[in-house]
């Protein structure tokens, strides 16, 4: 019995370990985007940011639509077999698929980019998506190693082919952007200039992966054919691109939404392109950090699951899974709490000087914040029913969410007592929706036994008294010549404190959890 309890908290270390790595490597990146995200606004303005933005859009609509399967799909694969031959099978079918995915997309962007730009009404943005366009093909090649390693359990090259693409987009971005500043260039060629950066940082990232991995041996008689492996991975990549694909469109549909609604309500097109361009710049970003931090959670988790159900060990899947929710909840919960209370005081910390952008983006992030920890949910509610070889149900709550967000973002960013709060509003709205629906399907699919109550109450509790305690002591002491930095600083240090105070005296974690979080041994394995 103690031999069978020290290997589940051992998986549950190495599935923690490849958590931290990837956790380190997005925090990394999202300070990176955070830095770049700054002098690029100044360079480039709301509008010019409203280009960019426009086009990373699309660009980012490719990148989850050709790439978002296929890796979890070679990830479960690889994980399930021990068959060194069928895995690189199963690599080099990837590979082939990615490669021809890439170049259709490319061109299909090309083709599109001013058809599509005029269609939106910003029609100067179809230089910025000409000069993406080549980015969705190598990161359609990173993809493919990506997965393989993924399947593997290693997550370090992933992390670091991260951190590479979000510094080579903040070198690269603003060296080109200053240079069209300098050069006089019209404000659509400086932000297409910016776009070039990042799909050179996309190509330096997709080199190291390739250089890194190393030349594979070729692949042996594993007594498959190529087209099998095809099937295999198809089997799992589409539903998982389907019900990704889902959320990215309504992404676009967010931004169709504030162009063309907004814009039957007369505003002004170089209005519009500064209220997108102040929200995709300070408001998301700060909204996609939790989800950026649990998709950390979310990638090892797959294969940790699967490596467990092909082992048909019950125990170790329940551990994980309630690790991952816990996890989540940890990350997540005082992240959302604090967008609600503090969105304004922190934009103004990032974005100082920015008063007309953070006059926009500061009541969005607001109502942001509530859809932090739903968000977050959804990712590793996903990787659970993927893991548990259930693709399909994601996609139906995906499209019901989505279909509700549609709806309801229409009717609401067309009214000008609501206008662009409608695009939050829409977004809480269809987290709800999705969330709860992949809760009801694992309590049917899986053998996972915990409450997920249990786990997510006292984390969210925690951090929401946390906020207020923080937020009633600002309001109540007043430091004499404090400046917005520090006095964001001190109620984001006092909120942090108070959180960790109140999740030891709510014993939210357990000594066992707090060891295995801390990598430490807990039992002794004995054969």
């Amino acid at each position: 019995m103690r031999r069978v309890e020290g290997e589940t908290n051992e998986k549950s270390r190495k599935f923690i370990s490849g958590v931290y790595v990837l956790t380190l490597s997005t925090v990394i990146v999202k300070v990176i985007g955070l830095i770049y995200k700054i002098p690029m606004l100044k360079l480039l303005g709301n509008v010019g940011m409203g280009y960019f933005n426009c086009a990373y859009e699309i660009y980012a609509s490719f990148c989850v639509i050709s790439t978002s399967g296929m890796p979890v799909a070679m990830s479960l694969l690889i994980s399930g077999t021990k068959d060194e031959g069928r895995r690189k099978r199963i690599f080099k079918v990837a590979l082939f698929t990615f490669f021809v995915i890439g170049v259709l997309c490319m061109a299909l962007i090309l083709g599109l980019a001013h058809p599509f730009s005029v269609f939106l009404g910003s029609p100067d943005t179809y230089v910025s998506l000409l000069c993406i366009s080549p980015a969705i093909f190598f990161i359609c090649l990173s993809s493919a190693v990506k997965g393989y390693f993924q399947g593997l359990g290693e997550m370090n090259r992933t992390a670091v082919s991260q951190v590479i693409e979000a510094v080579g987009k903040l070198a690269f971005g603003l060296l080109f952007a200053s240079l069209s500043v300098r050069l006089g260039m019209e404000l659509k060629y400086i932000a297409s200039m910016a776009v070039l950066g990042l799909t050179l940082a996309e190509m330096l990232s997709a080199a190291y992966l390739f250089v890194s991995k190393g030349k594979a041996p070729p692949c042996v008689d594993d007594g498959q054919k190529d087209r099998k492996v095809f099937g295999e991975l198809m089997r799992t990549t589409i539903p998982i691109t389907v019900s990704a694909s889902v959320l990215s469109i309504t992404k676009l549909v967010d931004m169709t939404m504030i162009f063309r609604r907004l814009g039957s309500l007369g505003y002004d097109s170089n209005l519009i392109n500064a209220i997108y361009g102040s929200y995709t710049t300070l408001a998301i970003p700060l909204f996609s950090l939790a989800p950026a931090l649990v998709s950390s959670i979310a990638l090892p988790l797959i294969p940790a699951i699967s490596s467990a159900n092909a082992e048909k060990n019950t125990e170790m899947q329940d551990q994980i899974a309630r690790r991952a929710f816990k996890l989540t909840a940890l990350i997540s919960a005082p992240i959302g709490a604090g967008l609600v209370i503090f969105s304004r005081p922190i934009l103004e910390l990032i974005f100082s000087g920015e008063h007309e952008a953070i006059s926009y983006a500061a009541p969005l992030l607001t109502v942001l914040g509530l859809s932090v920890l739903l968000s977050c949910l959804i990712s590793v509610q996903n990787a659970l029913l993927q893991a548990y070889h259930k693709p399909n149900l994601p996609i139906i709550s995906m499209l019901c969410g989505s279909a509700l967000k549609i709806a309801l973002c229409y009717w609401l960013v067309g009214n000008e007592s609501v206008n662009t709060y409608g695009i939050p509003i829409g977004t809480f709205a269809c987290d709800v929706c999705i969330s709860a629906m992949n809760f009801a399907f694992l309590a049917k699919h899986s053998p996972l036994k915990f409450k997920f109550s249990d786990i997510l109450a006292k984390p969210y509790f925690c951090a929401i008294l946390a906020c207020i305690a923080s937020y009633l002591l600002a309001l109540t002491v007043k430091i004499p010549n404090c400046g917005i930095a520090i006095d964001v600083l001190i109620k984001i240090g006092v909120s942090a404190a108070a959180y960790l105070i109140l999740l030891f005296i709510t014993r939210t974690l357990d000594k066992n959890e707090i060891n295995i979080l801390l990598l430490k041994n807990t039992t002794h394995k004995r054969t």
